[in-house]
């Protein structure tokens, strides 16, 4: 009770308009007012009458003011403008309760005391409390429009921006989230700006240099009495420093002194009260506009919830519905025309303007159905095309022609779809999803026909790898002084030969003749390219291929027959014709020659590298042929000055080899001494010859070693021995020497214990053996593998055996025992 006391609840504005300037002055004086300086705020608000302005108030400042008895009826509570401090607020706050708004005590046309009040509330207060009902957000007369607009045209014509905020409080709360009705509030309070009159100074000033908008909701006092409080007790905090950088009034300007303010609200109602220009709507207008939302609100909900409507709206999200346009154009016009009906005795401008709106949000209610009514249609179009024509490509059909067809066809059966999905209220146009289902189709038909092109393309590409991989890789293996031009014919051929036949296969699609062309030097660029990529990958291998080309022509005669280097073969000119042929091979892999032009690669080359010319400056010294573009060249004159250098180097072995084998030939095939020997060994031998004929027994002795020398050399098979190096010989030999000793004597003690032991053809098998050993003597560069042409020798206690790789003897010669008779 203390503090409603302190509140010093004052009437400022009676209801005739009279200004109580007495009171003020005791209110200025018991509240200490006059000495706050700037530091105050002045908080009023606006409503319709018995809206709970006053009740508002004395929860949120703890104020006093005089609120409805509810059980006495609904009728006028507060009559003029009241004032009184808030009790508990810092700085310094008063709350102006103003008389509400619409109230019938006043009369229809008596609403000249609400603008003013309204616009003096607006002039004097820094923060606007406008007390509406949720059900209201969106009405005119109930939202308080009409008041709004008049006020802000006198008021910029009256007065400076003051920076007034302007605190939207939503009373009764329903569902419906804050963030869905708070952008509602400031588009209509931007629109109220935007239409009125403004004069020259204020033409172009934004809402923002007048008013700050705020928005906030509270639950139902009489409903849920404990949570209005609560959520008016979070709305108190809010006025606390509501004058700070930041805070409610925070935006303030003009502000007058505590102790002037008195002299300035006389002022301000004065020249209210004397301004003669008010507009101010008839309370008619507010009525039909209240009375003609009721009615329209009330068929759209009933609208939005017509068993009817949703039936066809479920059908809709399945599919087709044959009859959309008929049924949804017979539902709608049942409640236009009950609107119409009802709403007849209302003012004409306002209720036309409320049909428009009906029928605006009642399109723009069952304009989602249409579209999704019209996207089943063009699925369903898109899809049977799809159909038609792949059946009448499987049947073969061609391609343009059963594509144009399928195209007509479903578009008709689309634009009959349409025409019977529209709807008489509206003219709605079905030309976008018709556009799009026709890009659809389009896309469909170059897809399918890109992929058949595509296919079509793979298979001539692969008959072209087909024909010509392997035949150009086959000339290159045989590369002489004509391939490339067997090339240049091959490619011709058949590349003329696909591009005819692709021809022919293409026309069905109906291309435009540049595509036609374009495709048609793809192919033949696929077939260039095919021979090129050729080209590089055997030039690549070169060096592997100049080397078999050289011991072909260096080891096989002109017969194709292996070289059996017997000494009378002249390897230099064999070496120089294979060097030759190789080097040949390199320039026909230095170049590309698929377009005639003639060039001096082969005589570049011979001249440098065969011929060993010098010539100033170096021919070959260079990354560029003379007459061959850089893109051409496969080989450059450095690499192959290189690659030549590497070939010799490689190749040198071979040549070593068959001089090698050359020179061991005539070695086995020449026993005697050099006749210098001979003339030597008969003059200086002549005394030991002559003691010989002279002593029989000393040619006796020296003919039993000699045949004992050839048994053991017939044993121990020492040619073939050494065929496998010195040192190796010289090891088995020393190796078999004993075992081969031992077995003559142990003959010569059988022999002379007289038993005879059946001798085998050894001497004549062993001869014959060398002979074939001397015949098949193995050629280093020879492609015949040494192993195919050698035998093998050993010697055991059960006699010899003969090894090849491809036969295998053993013959075994035993000693049986016996007596000699």
């Amino acid at each position: 009770m203390a503090e409603l006391d302190n509140c010093c609840s004052t009437q400022l504005i009676d209801g005739d308009g009279e200004f109580n300037a007495v009171g003020l002055d005791n209110f200025m004086r018991t509240t200490n007012f006059s000495n706050c300086g700037l530091s105050y705020a002045v908080v009023a608000v606006m409503g319709p009458q018995s809206s709970g302005k006053s009740t508002l108030l004395n929860h949120l400042f703890h104020t006093n003011f005089r609120e409805m008895d509810a059980y006495s009826g609904r009728s006028q509570t507060t009559k003029g403008i009241w004032i009184a401090h808030c009790v508990g607020i810092e700085p310094f706050t008063i709350a102006m309760d103003l008389e509400g708004t619409d109230g019938r005590e006043r009369g229809e046309d008596d609403t000249t005391f609400e603008k003013q009040s309204a616009l003096f509330a607006l002039a004097i207060a820094d923060i606007v409390l406008i007390n509406m009902w949720c059900h209201d957000i969106g009405r005119e007369q109930a939202a308080n429009k009409p008041l709004l607009k008049t006020v802000f045209q006198v008021m910029m014509r009256l007065f400076s921006p003051r920076k007034t905020t302007l605190l939207f409080v939503i009373r009764d709360k329903t569902k419906t989230p804050l963030e869905y009705l708070e952008p509602i509030l400031r588009e209509d309070i931007q629109k109220i700006w935007n239409v009125v009159s403004k004069p020259a100074a204020h033409k172009d000033t934004p809402l923002s240099e007048f008013f700050n908008v705020e928005v906030t909701a509270l639950s139902s006092y009489e409903e849920k009495e404990e949570q209005f409080k609560e959520q008016v007790a979070e709305l108190r905090q809010r006025f606390f420093n509501s004058i700070s950088p930041g805070g409610l009034a925070g935006d303030r300007q003009g502000v007058v002194p505590a102790s002037g303010f008195s002299f300035s609200a006389q002022q301000i109602w004065k020249v209210i009260k004397e301004n003669k220009d008010l507009d101010l709507p008839a309370h008619k207008v507010m009525v039909s506009t209240v009375r003609c939302e009721e009615i329209a609100n009330e068929k759209f909900c009933r609208l939005s919830s017509d068993a009817d409507w949703l039936e066809l709206e479920e059908a809709v999200q399945s599919g087709p519905v044959s009859g959309f346009g008929r049924k949804l154009s017979s539902i709608l016009e049942t409640y236009f025309s009950e609107y119409d009906s009802e709403a007849s005795y209302f003012d004409e401008g306002v209720r036309n303007a409320k049909r428009k709106q009906l029928e605006s949000k009642a399109l723009d209610l069952v304009h989602p159905a249409y579209l999704n009514l019209l996207g089943h249609l063009r699925f369903k179009a898109l899809e049977d095309f799809k159909s038609r024509l792949e059946q009448i490509l499987k049947e073969g059909e061609g391609f343009a022609a059963p594509a144009h067809a399928c195209t007509k066809s479903c578009m008709l059966e689309f634009d009959k779809g349409c025409a019977d999905a529209a709807i008489r209220q509206a003219n709605w146009d079905a030309s976008k999803v018709r556009e799009k289902l026709r890009r659809d189709i389009d896309a469909h038909i170059s897809s399918v026909r890109n992929a058949k092109l595509s296919e079509l393309v793979a298979r001539y590409e692969e008959k072209l790898r087909q024909s010509l991989s392997e035949p150009v890789e086959s000339l290159f293996d045989a590369a002489g002084r004509d391939t490339w031009a067997s090339i240049r014919k091959l490619l011709t051929r058949e590349t003329e030969n696909a591009v005819s036949e692709f021809s022919t296969d293409i026309s069905r699609f109906e291309l435009d003749q540049p595509t036609m062309e374009s495709m048609l030097q793809g192919l033949r660029d696929y077939a260039r390219n095919l021979v090129i990529k050729k080209a590089k990958e055997q030039a690549g291998k070169i060096l592997i291929h100049m080397k078999d080309r050289f011991s072909t022509v260096f080891s096989h005669d002109s017969d194709l027959m292996p070289r059996v280097w017997t000494g009378k073969e002249d390897i230099k000119t064999i070496t120089k014709d294979a060097r030759i042929a190789s080097l040949r091979l390199l320039a026909v892999m230095a170049a590309i020659r698929l377009d005639e032009k003639p060039d001096k690669i082969e005589n570049i080359l011979f001249s440098s590298l065969m011929e060993g010319a010098e010539t100033s400056p170096d021919p070959l010294a260079s990354s560029t042929w003379e007459e061959v573009p850089p893109e051409n060249t496969l080989i450059t004159p450095v690499q192959c000055k290189s690659l030549w250098r590497q070939f010799k180097a490689e190749t040198e072995f071979t040549v070593t080899q068959a001089i090698s084998a050359q020179e061991a030939y005539k070695r086995s095939n020449n026993w005697l001494p050099p006749p210098w020997a001979i003339a030597a060994m008969v003059i200086l031998g002549f005394n030991e010859f002559m003691l010989l004929l002279r002593n029989p027994l000393y040619l006796m002795f020296l003919f039993v070693a000699f045949l004992i020398s050839k048994a053991m050399w017939v044993q121990m098979d020492v040619p073939g021995q050494f065929q496998h190096g010195t040192l190796a010989g010289l090891i088995s030999v020393s190796s078999r020497f004993l075992p081969t000793v031992m077995n003559l004597l142990k003959r010569l003690a059988e022999e002379a214990q007289g038993h005879r032991t059946p001798e085998p053809p050894r001497q004549q098998s062993s001869v014959a053996f060398q002979s074939y050993r001397n015949q098949s003597q193995p050629n280093p560069t020879s492609s015949i593998p040494e192993s195919s042409v050698s035998s093998n020798v050993s010697v055991s206690e059960s006699g010899i055996e003969y090894s090849s790789p491809n036969l295998t003897q053993r013959r075994s010669t035993k000693t049986p025992e016996a007596e000699l008779s």
